[in-house]
Protein backbone atom coordinates (compact mmCIF):
# COMPACT_ATOMS: atom_id res chain seq x y z
CA UNK A 1 0.00 0.00 0.00
CA UNK A 2 1.40 3.51 -0.73
CA UNK A 3 2.23 5.64 1.79
CA UNK A 4 -0.20 9.14 2.53
CA UNK A 5 2.56 11.31 0.88
CA UNK A 6 2.80 9.41 -2.24
CA UNK A 7 -1.20 9.46 -2.27
CA UNK A 8 -0.99 13.25 -1.28
CA UNK A 9 1.75 14.11 -4.17
CA UNK A 10 -0.20 12.19 -6.60
CA UNK A 11 -3.58 13.70 -5.81
CA UNK A 12 -1.34 17.66 -6.17
CA UNK A 13 -0.44 16.55 -9.57
CA UNK A 14 -4.14 15.97 -10.83
CA UNK A 15 -5.16 12.36 -9.78
CA UNK A 16 -9.08 12.19 -9.65
CA UNK A 17 -10.92 9.67 -7.68
CA UNK A 18 -14.49 8.22 -8.16
CA UNK A 19 -15.34 6.22 -5.15
CA UNK A 20 -15.99 2.83 -5.97
CA UNK A 21 -16.41 -0.04 -3.69
CA UNK A 22 -12.96 -1.77 -2.13
CA UNK A 23 -11.42 1.72 -2.56
CA UNK A 24 -9.46 2.36 0.43
CA UNK A 25 -8.85 6.19 1.33
CA UNK A 26 -7.59 8.33 4.49
CA UNK A 27 -9.08 11.06 6.27
CA UNK A 28 -6.30 14.04 5.73
CA UNK A 29 -6.48 15.00 9.43
CA UNK A 30 -3.66 14.51 12.28
CA UNK A 31 -6.00 13.23 14.76
CA UNK A 32 -6.80 10.21 12.03
CA UNK A 33 -3.57 9.68 10.50
CA UNK A 34 -2.87 6.02 10.00
CA UNK A 35 -6.26 5.27 9.86
CA UNK A 36 -7.68 3.49 6.56
CA UNK A 37 -11.25 3.30 5.70
CA UNK A 38 -12.76 0.97 2.43
CA UNK A 39 -15.80 1.82 0.54
CA UNK A 40 -18.53 -1.11 0.97
CA UNK A 41 -21.66 -1.20 0.04
CA UNK A 42 -22.87 -1.88 3.63
CA UNK A 43 -20.65 0.71 5.62
CA UNK A 44 -19.55 3.30 3.64
CA UNK A 45 -21.45 4.14 0.38
CA UNK A 46 -20.59 6.91 -1.94
CA UNK A 47 -23.91 8.86 -2.95
CA UNK A 48 -23.54 11.70 -5.70
CA UNK A 49 -25.32 15.10 -5.31
CA UNK A 50 -25.07 18.10 -7.85
CA UNK A 51 -22.47 19.63 -5.67
CA UNK A 52 -20.31 16.48 -5.35
CA UNK A 53 -19.64 13.23 -4.09
CA UNK A 54 -20.21 12.39 -0.14
CA UNK A 55 -18.72 9.47 1.43
CA UNK A 56 -21.80 8.16 3.77
CA UNK A 57 -20.47 6.03 6.46
CA UNK A 58 -23.36 3.86 7.83
CA UNK A 59 -24.16 2.27 11.16
CA UNK A 60 -20.84 3.97 12.64
CA UNK A 61 -20.78 3.77 16.17
CA UNK A 62 -16.94 4.13 17.21
CA UNK A 63 -16.96 8.05 16.51
CA UNK A 64 -19.30 10.89 15.52
CA UNK A 65 -18.86 11.16 11.76
CA UNK A 66 -21.67 11.28 9.37
CA UNK A 67 -20.14 11.42 5.85
CA UNK A 68 -17.25 13.56 4.43
CA UNK A 69 -17.19 15.23 1.15
CA UNK A 70 -14.73 13.43 -1.37
CA UNK A 71 -12.12 16.25 -1.79
CA UNK A 72 -11.49 15.45 1.75
CA UNK A 73 -11.10 11.86 1.44
CA UNK A 74 -6.79 10.89 1.01
CA UNK A 75 -7.44 8.08 -1.95
CA UNK A 76 -4.85 5.64 -1.56
CA UNK A 77 -4.76 3.55 -4.88
CA UNK A 78 -4.42 -0.15 -4.73
CA UNK A 79 -1.36 -1.71 -6.85
CA UNK A 80 -3.98 -3.14 -9.43
CA UNK A 81 -5.35 0.36 -9.64
CA UNK A 82 -2.10 2.16 -10.34
CA UNK A 83 -1.17 -0.37 -13.14
CA UNK A 84 -4.13 0.34 -14.55
CA UNK A 85 -3.78 4.23 -14.67
CA UNK A 86 -0.20 3.53 -15.80
CA UNK A 87 -2.27 2.60 -19.32
CA UNK A 88 -0.23 1.92 -22.52
CA UNK A 89 2.92 3.31 -20.49
CA UNK A 90 3.06 0.30 -18.90
CA UNK A 91 5.56 -2.15 -19.60
CA UNK A 92 6.43 -4.80 -16.93
CA UNK A 93 6.64 -5.02 -12.95
CA UNK A 94 9.98 -7.12 -12.02
CA UNK A 95 11.46 -8.69 -9.06
CA UNK A 96 14.74 -6.92 -7.81
CA UNK A 97 17.01 -8.14 -5.03
CA UNK A 98 15.74 -4.87 -2.53
CA UNK A 99 11.79 -5.07 -4.23
CA UNK A 100 10.54 -4.51 -7.57
CA UNK A 101 11.21 -2.52 -10.53
CA UNK A 102 7.94 -1.22 -12.78
CA UNK A 103 8.92 -0.12 -16.14
CA UNK A 104 7.11 2.24 -18.52
CA UNK A 105 7.93 4.14 -21.36
CA UNK A 106 7.78 7.82 -20.73
CA UNK A 107 8.26 10.76 -23.63
CA UNK A 108 9.33 7.89 -26.21
CA UNK A 109 11.94 6.26 -23.93
CA UNK A 110 11.82 3.71 -20.83
CA UNK A 111 11.90 4.45 -17.36
CA UNK A 112 12.40 2.52 -14.66
CA UNK A 113 10.68 3.37 -10.79
CA UNK A 114 11.98 0.82 -8.02
CA UNK A 115 11.43 0.22 -4.36
CA UNK A 116 10.51 -2.40 -1.96
CA UNK A 117 6.93 -2.14 -2.37
CA UNK A 118 5.85 -2.55 -5.89
CA UNK A 119 2.58 -0.25 -5.16
CA UNK A 120 5.40 2.35 -4.36
CA UNK A 121 6.73 2.10 -7.38
CA UNK A 122 3.71 1.99 -9.37
CA UNK A 123 3.22 5.16 -7.82
CA UNK A 124 6.30 6.56 -8.11
CA UNK A 125 5.90 5.68 -11.64
CA UNK A 126 2.29 7.06 -12.16
CA UNK A 127 3.60 10.52 -10.78
CA UNK A 128 6.03 10.88 -13.44
CA UNK A 129 3.58 10.10 -15.93
CA UNK A 130 1.46 12.94 -14.44
CA UNK A 131 3.85 15.01 -14.25
CA UNK A 132 5.18 14.75 -17.97
CA UNK A 133 1.80 15.36 -19.25
CA UNK A 134 0.92 18.13 -17.75
CA UNK A 135 2.10 21.24 -19.52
Amino acid sequence: MISDDLARELRTAGLRWQPGAGDTFAIDRAELAGDRFTVSDMTIEPHEFDTGTILGFNGTTEWALDSLAVEDALWIPREDQLRELLGASFRHLARTADGYRVSIVLTGEERMFEDEDAATAYGQALLSLIGASVP
